[in-house]
């Protein structure tokens, strides 16, 4: 008997879920993520030293241009090399929630300092393909996504 009225209500609440729109309180709508080659925008990295901690620091601000999908698993690795060409170190940064649509975000490299570096490279890519990537001259990222790309240490 318990288990039927156990049964009865969780079939009441998934009922309730399918009729009230699927969506329960603190949940966001499902945004389909793009396949293929997507297209992002990006302003000119900043790059820094930081003597203190031995790292150079580099910033870029990430826009997903896109109208109606996201961008998921945004990876953007950043090479290093000495003057002959020849890698020396570099850094990755993963995004873990997808780029939703119009959103700006800020990708934080943190590289460890070595005397022979010259110049560097990076790479964008996603989870579904390849990027193509639009130089912008400025984008503005919201107050969120300043917070979380504060280093830990500052």
């Amino acid at each position: 008997m318990i288990r039927l009225q156990k049964s009865m209500v969780a079939a009441l609440v998934v009922a309730g879920l399918v009729v009230g729109g699927g969506l329960v309180a603190g949940q966001t709508k499902f945004v389909a993520p793009l396949r293929g080659q997507v297209d992002l925008e990006y302003t000119k990295p900043e790059t820094k030293v930081d003597v203190k901690a031995n790292l150079v620091r580099t910033r870029i601000l990430v826009r997903n241009p896109s109208a109606t999908n996201s961008i998921a698993g945004l990876k953007v690795d950043e090479y290093w090399y000495d003057k002959a060409g020849d890698p020396v170190t570099g850094d990755t940064f993963r995004y873990k929630k997808p780029l939703l649509p119009g959103e700006t975000i800020v990708v934080e490299l943190n590289t460890p300092k070595n005397p022979k570096m010259n110049r560097n490279s990076y790479n964008f890519s996603h989870a579904n393909g390849t990027i193509k990537t639009k130089l912008v001259p400025k984008l503005v990222a919201s107050a969120a996504a300043t917070a979380a790309a504060k280093p830990k240490d500052e």
